[in-house]
């Protein structure tokens, strides 16, 4: 093999392992903000579900209250 040809593969290989690096940092914070998001939906959910038990509760109480009243 010819040195420029050396020279070509070993430039190449850097510019993969830049590539690779890169690609591995972009992973990380994708999967970071892939993880904060999950999160975010399961705290909504969960907030989602102690409103509907507080409105049920509520027109529970109402029909009590109501009931007293006549």
């Amino acid at each position: 093999m010819s040195e420029s040809s050396k020279n070509s593969i070993n430039i190449l290989i850097r510019k993969v392992e830049m590539l690779l690096k890169r690609f591995n940092e972009q992973k990380g914070i994708i999967d970071a903000y892939i993880k904060k998001e999950r999160e975010w939906k399961q705290h909504k959910l969960t907030q989602a579900n102690e409103i509907k038990k507080l409105e049920k509760l509520n027109n529970k109480l109402i029909k009590v209250i109501k009931a007293h009243e006549q």
